[in-house]
């Protein structure tokens, strides 16, 4: 399947993946613990564009956030991140689970996950079946972790794959590449936003012409 085929409005969801203050705000949990989140900020230009152009050609945006509470903190997953940092990561009602920079509106899905991956009982599976949704086109953070697993999960539901590597961002350059890596090779496409972009306009430019004959 061609680019084209695989971004076409019709039947393609954006999925915008744990941009939330705990894992991208300098002043986050994430950041706290050390690490790099500077590349989200250098991404996220990228992905406010690709929201936006989005929008405009009629493309679902689901946004995906990740909440902790006890209920879902068992002990393995607890154990996670070797005792670091976990316990104040993306808490129910806290600022740090809040949505960085970007704000769904009211058109938008939310959906709210307690693993890595969006698929895991959580309703998205079921909006997109309601959505008709054959194609996903994913971005957010982190690219290695969250994002991919999303990815992963999404293919072996069949859903054509398109990972954005300009609106993607991990805690690491070599995460980030090593995903992207894994990705192209076993998951599915990986795109620019600007040539998903590219692909947006033909389509758009295509159904005019079509529509005037």
């Amino acid at each position: 399947m061609n680019l084209e085929d695989s971004v076409n409005p019709k039947d393609t969801a954006f999925l915008i993946i744990d941009m939330q203050n705990d894992y991208c705000h300098k002043e986050g949990s994430m950041a706290k613990q050390g690490l790099d989140v500077a590349s989200i900020a250098d991404m996220l230009p990228s992905l406010s564009d690709t929201i936006e152009k989005a929008r405009s050609h009629q493309v679902p945006i689901i946004f995906i956030r990740t909440i902790h509470e006890k209920s879902t903190d068992s002990k393995t997953w607890m154990n996670r991140m070797k005792g670091v940092g976990q316990h104040n990561l993306c808490r129910k009602g806290t600022w740090g689970s809040e949505f960085f920079k970007l704000s769904p509106m009211d058109e938008d899905t939310i959906i709210t996950k307690h693993r890595y991956s969006a698929f895991i009982n959580t309703k998205l599976d079921s909006v997109l079946h309601t959505l008709e949704i054959k194609n996903l086109l994913v971005a957010g953070v982190s690219t290695n972790v969250c994002v991919e697993s999303t990815a992963r999960d999404g293919f072996m539901l069949d859903y054509n794959i398109v990972f954005l590597s300009d609106c993607t961002a991990a805690f690491s350059e070599e995460a980030h590449q090593s995903a992207l890596a894994n990705i192209s090779q076993f998951f599915g496409t990986v795109a620019r936003s600007g040539q998903v972009l590219d692909c947006w306009e033909s389509i758009k430019i295509n159904d005019i012409s079509i529509a005037s004959k």
